[in-house]
């Protein structure tokens, strides 16, 4: 497929505009405080903005897109949210001098499909309201869910490589890239069994329910297997769920970059249903289970929403665990005293700042500045990463705003 001479013009000048600000001295810089940080011996604090509410982030036709083709307004659409992030809240994101490009990867579907019924109030909008109709009332609803099967597409991975290679030549590196794996099976089940009955049935049917567990632990492994066997995993990741994953550990002793394997990468993992669930049953439900995926890999990244501060020592079994997620409802102090110098206390500041009325900027520099305060004495290696952004009220230069707060507070 040729690409036209408007596309192709408008994507090399948006890679020129990116590999200027990829040679600049502070992206290695960067690098090195994100190293610091993820090997336990942190310069400063490290900040991160990802999700962001792209359809309100408009000004000045920034966003724009200006090519006709799919495949070229897919690259486009990277590069200028590239461009846009550096420009207004750049944080402590690095740009590298390339881009990547997913290889075309079928299968990976659980044969199973969501049914729900939505409440959305802005069409605009990907978040909205769920309510899921459960579809695993029984043992032998179980075997709806099948698969994976993997297959690369190898013609059109190519094709893909040779037209972004055929325009970015020259300027930026095209790296085809893989898939970077995750375990958050509960995430799953809750949307085919709904949340009400899943948590019921931990009590009253907790046989079927490891059987279900037992059983998405399964195909994830079988993932994961089909991954490596047919070398589609991804390499040198840049980030780990919304956090900075630059670090000297990884990838492991006898890496090749074109046969990638688990042990070369971070992942990550969540049960975000079982924050209504006690520590014991978090550890018979859940963390018996991830404890097989997460030997697999070089580091993790543990939890999202669910506040973790008082299961710590659960998590403390689960092995390569670097970072734990402390979302806006933990408690700081008891988090920040389990995690101590062990692992780095990954602050998921609430992004509902940004949807209040009126926008207090003072809020939000006294919210991170309370979160550095309960860590310090407890040593906690610290990141402030605000993700989950569902609405700035279509007021971008709220985002812009809490980028600038939260440098100014993590530079002390």
């Amino acid at each position: 497929m040729a690409v036209s001479r408007q596309d192709r013009n408008v994507l090399r000048e948006l890679a020129r505009q990116v590999a200027e600000i990829a040679s600049l001295p502070v992206q290695q810089e960067t690098i090195s405080l994100w190293k610091a940080l993820n090997g336990l011996k942190p310069v400063r604090p490290m900040v991160m903005i990802d999700q962001v509410c792209w359809h309100e982030m408009e000004v000045d036709g920034e966003l724009a897109l200006q090519t006709e083709d799919d495949f070229c307004r897919e690259m486009e659409t990277t590069l200028r949210r590239t461009l846009y992030s550096w420009r207004h809240m750049p944080a402590d994101m690095v740009v590298e001098p390339l881009i990547e490009i997913p290889k075309v990867i079928y299968g990976g579907g659980f044969g199973i499909q969501v049914q729900e019924e939505a409440a959305v109030l802005d069409p605009e909008n990907d978040v909205y309201s769920h309510g899921f109709i459960d579809q695993l009332q029984t043992e032998s609803d179980l075997k709806k869910i099948t698969g994976p099967e993997l297959n690369l597409d190898e013609p059109a991975t190519a094709a893909r490589e040779e037209i972004a290679r055929g325009v970015f030549d020259g300027i930026l590196e095209v790296r085809m890239q893989g898939r970077f794996p995750a375990f958050n099976p509960w995430d799953a089940i809750v949307q085919w069994h709904n949340p009400q009955q899943s948590l019921l049935d931990l009590v009253e049917r907790p046989e079927f329910m490891h059987q279900l567990i037992s059983r998405l632990t399964e195909w994830y492994l079988s993932l994961l297997d089909q991954l490596e066997e047919q070398y589609l995993l991804g390499v040198r990741q840049q980030r780990v769920h919304c956090t900075g994953a630059h670090t000297d550990e990884l990838p492991a002793p006898g890496f090749d970059t074109e046969h990638p394997r688990a042990e070369d990468l971070w992942t990550y993992g969540m049960a975000q249903m079982f924050s209504a669930v006690s520590p014991a049953m978090h550890q018979e439900f859940w963390l018996d289970y991830a404890v097989r995926w997460f030997s697999r890999f070089g580091l993790g990244y543990y939890g999202c929403c669910e506040p973790l501060d008082g299961k710590i020592d659960l998590i403390r079994n689960l092995p390569r665990v670097r970072k734990i997620s402390m979302s806006p409802w933990v408690d700081v102090d008891r988090g920040a005293e389990q995690i101590g110098r062990d692992f780095v206390f990954s602050r998921k500041p609430n992004p509902a700042f940004l949807a209040r009325e009126p926008w207090d900027p003072a809020a939000v520099a006294d919210d991170l500045r309370d979160t550095l305060a309960r860590c310090a004495p407890h040593g906690c290696p610290v990141e402030l990463i605000l993700k989950d952004i569902s609405t700035v009220r279509y007021h971008p230069q709220r985002l812009w705003e809490w980028a600038d707060i939260a440098m100014r507070v993590v530079a002390g």
